[in-house]
């Protein structure tokens, strides 16, 4: 078995989709018994290197709103946790009260990322 280096692994998570790497989360947290729920929260407080610069472009930060769940609502609600890693019933609720902001003043790309997770999944999204 070829060990890979740190730069490596990085480089090949650098290229994954956010589907992707949501699903390499759940395999990590199932095969090594561990959450990382937990730790998401504590990475999210960390402002990101230049977050301040992005701020100032304003027109550069939206919201993604799920403006209706389509004919797909099961399918909806599991996007909808693995982005916002809600529980089953809020997610539920979030996506059942549509429309509703499913992520909140994020940079433009990573706000159409979640819009094309979500836009597969069935639902109807607009970026504000």
């Amino acid at each position: 078995m070829a060990t890979l280096s740190k730069d490596e692994i990085i480089d090949s998570i650098e290229e994954m989709t956010v589907l992707e790497l949501s699903e390499l989360v759940e395999e990590i947290e199932e095969r090594f018994d561990v959450e990382a729920g937990a730790m998401a929260g504590a990475v999210a407080a960390v402002p990101a290197a230049g977050a301040d610069e992005e701020e100032d472009e304003g027109d550069s930060m939206v919201d993604v709103v799920l403006a209706d769940f389509g004919d797909s609502k099961i399918q909806v609600i599991k996007e909808v946790r693995a982005i916002t890693d809600l529980g089953l019933k809020e997610a539920k609720q979030l996506v059942e009260e549509a429309p509703n902001a499913v992520k909140e003043s994020l940079a433009r790309e990573d706000a159409e990322e979640i819009k094309e997770q979500l836009e597969a999944a069935g639902a109807t999204v607009e970026l504000k």
